[in-house]
Formats: structure tokens, C-alpha cells, sequence
């Protein structure tokens, strides 16, 4: 078991300390870069060096140089960040914090799978297992999916896994029908239309944005889908003054940094309540945990070195196509 799981007890050390000031000093004593995704909790993004999006982040960390990165999100988010950044200690406060999507499906799962399809193209979501990257053609996040089932070939079928929700949006936006894994976020599935319903009888005037993770109907009646960096990008730059937001409920916080004047209304889950709408997961980290994982430099992702080429392979595919994607975005936006 990890020390850290129990590292915010009254009793612990950590629990004395000047935990702003005690993490600020073993950043630089250790050379360390903190990272936190926009779902962590309000403390920890505002002490980290950058907050985003999963591969964002680990970009973004890859380009610094950091000896040992922080990666305060889930375990997956830390291998991505060990797999762009082989050379860098890669720890992460809680080894714990998985992944409803990252848990629906293993390895021999997906050799199953592609055994049952072999002349399918595997478009993997980011939120998985290095070992299921590596079985795949192609990684995808949220925000870069719809240009790379564009770039594939038109006369390969694909295989989509492991979030259904995300794929059967993809299918809508691309055209291009997928045999779907029948994988699901455990906080975005909880969303529906009752509850949306409910709020625009209340706020008639909102705009409605969701992660496209949320189930078919919800998304149907969204005014905005797209990533959290999409959906911050949305709310700051559209003029109306109220949204609901349906995703994890810590975005808000940097909406809320960005567009003070905006009011924001988390969109609630079948319960009825805004509690579902936080990751379970990504609520395992912790001050006290980010302040050991620092202290004692673990718990630390450690991938082969064989599995990590293997799966930087259909990372590297998403990166390149992404790459030529927004650059003939920006070439058309200038010749407009």
C-alpha cells in the first residue's frame, strides 16, 4: 500500500506543515515540474506549474528541464507523461487513482477484441493503459479524435475503445461508423436529459456544454461538445453570461479564474445532486499526498522500455497528424 493513501490524517507530519511553502521548497530542491489536470481539486491547480489536459500537460513538461515530474491527476495521465518523457523521474501522489475507462478493458481484452476484427484499425482514447496503447494503431484524446479518424484510411474499419459514449459521437461527426468498446466514464455517464431539462426550465437563457464522454442524448442537447480545454475556451469567449457545464465539477474553477462575470451552473447526475459530478478517482491526491510524493520522490511510474516505444508509436501517430491538422487551419485562416 502507498504511505501517501494515508498522508492527510490529523496525526501525519504533513498534516503540521506550511504544505504551500514545504511543496514550493522541494520543487526547487528536487528540480521538479507539478502538473494538475483541470479536475483536481481548486489547491492543488493553483499550486502546480500548469494545468490542462492530460497530453497537454505532459507536452508542456516534456519541454522543461525538470529532473522529476508531479503528475497530480490519475495513473494513466502519469504513464503518458513516462512515455513523452523517458529520461525525467515520472511520480504521481496517489498510485491508486485510476480510471473507470482505463479499468473497462485490458491488454488481452484488446488482442481479443482485434482477433475478432482483424482488418480494423484500433483508435485508442488516451484514457487507457500504457500496455493497451501499445496494442493499438492510433491514441486519441478528446480534443484531437475527430482529425485523426479523418486522417485514417476511408476503406479501413475501425475499432474504437474503450469509451462508447465518445465513439458514438465520433461516428455522428465523422461519418464514419466504428465498432464501439462498451466502456464509460463513471462521472460523465451519470448526466441526463431530465436534469438538463430541469435547469433550462430554471435558466432559459443558458448555454449548455458537455464532454463528449457524456451518453448520446445529453450530448444531443448540448450547445457545445468538446474537451475540458474546449469547453474552458467556449465559456470565456461566447457572449452569453449563464452555462451549464456538464463534466467534472473542478473545472469550474478555472472558468471561474478566466471569466469571473460568467455565471456557471454544474450540470447534476441521476442522483440529483452535484457530488457525482467529481471524479472519485482523481479526488484520491491530495496536498499532503502531492507533499510526499515530492518528499520521497514515489510512488513512481516505471514502464519497460520496450513497452514504452511500443506505445509511443500510436502516440506519436495522434502528435504528427495533429500537427499537420491545425497547421492547415492556420495556413486557411490566413489565406481567409
Amino acid at each position: 500500500m502507498n504511505e501517501a493513501v494515508n498522508a492527510s490524517t490529523p496525526d501525519s507530519p504533513a498534516h503540521h506543515l506550511d504544505l504551500e511553502k514545504e511543496i514550493d521548497r522541494l520543487r526547487k530542491d528536487r528540480n521538479a515540474v507539478i502538473l494538475a489536470h483541470y479536475y483536481q481539486d481548486p489547491a492543488i491547480q493553483d499550486i502546480a506549474d500548469f494545468v490542462g489536459d492530460s497530453l497537454d500537460l505532459s507536452r508542456k513538461a516534456a519541454e522543461t528541464d525538470a529532473d522529476m515530474i508531479v503528475f497530480c491527476g490519475v495513473r494513466f495521465m502519469g504513464e503518458v507523461a513516462k512515455i513523452l518523457s523517458p529520461e525525467k523521474k515520472v511520480v504521481i501522489p496517489d498510485m491508486q487513482a485510476g480510471c473507470s475507462l482505463e479499468e473497462s478493458i485490458s491488454a488481452d481484452d484488446l488482442r481479443a477484441f482485434k482477433a475478432k476484427h482483424p482488418d480494423h484499425l484500433v483508435v485508442t482514447y488516451i484514457n487507457s493503459s500504457v500496455e493497451v496503447k501499445a496494442e493499438s494503431d492510433y491514441v486519441v484524446t478528446s480534443a484531437s479524435a475527430i482529425d485523426i479518424i479523418n486522417a485514417t484510411p476511408a476503406d479501413k474499419p475501425i475499432l474504437f475503445v474503450p469509451d462508447r459514449h465518445l465513439g458514438r459521437w465520433l461516428e455522428k461527426v465523422t461519418g464514419r461508423e466504428m465498432t464501439l468498446w462498451p466502456g464509460e466514464c463513471i462521472v460523465h455517464v451519470e448526466f441526463t436529459t431530465e436534469a438538463i431539462e430541469g435547469l433550462k426550465t430554471k435558466y432559459p437563457d443558458a448555454k449548455i456544454a458537455v464532454h463528449p464522454e457524456s451518453p448520446e442524448p445529453v450530448v444531443d442537447m448540448a450547445d457545445h461538445v468538446g474537451s475540458t480545454r474546449s469547453i474552458i475556451d467556449y465559456v470565456v469567449k461566447t457572449d452569453a453570461k449563464r452555462f451549464i457545464i456538464g463534466t467534472e465539477t473542478h473545472i469550474l474553477h478555472q472558468i471561474r479564474k478566466q471569466a469571473p462575470d460568467k455565471e456557471l451552473i454544474p450540470l447534476p447526475g441521476s442522483n440529483d445532486t452535484c457530488q457525482c459530478a467529481t471524479c472519485p478517482y482523481m479526488a484520491l491526491n491530495t496536498m499532503e499526498k502531492l507533499y510526499l510524493a515530492l518528499k520521497d520522490e514515489r510512488p513512481e511510474i516505471i514502464i519497460d522500455e520496450d513497452l514504452r516505444r511500443r506505445a509511443l508509436l500510436p502516440l506519436q501517430r495522434m502528435l504528427d497528424i495533429s500537427a499537420r491538422a491545425q497547421a492547415k487551419r492556420a495556413a486557411r485562416e490566413e489565406a481567409a
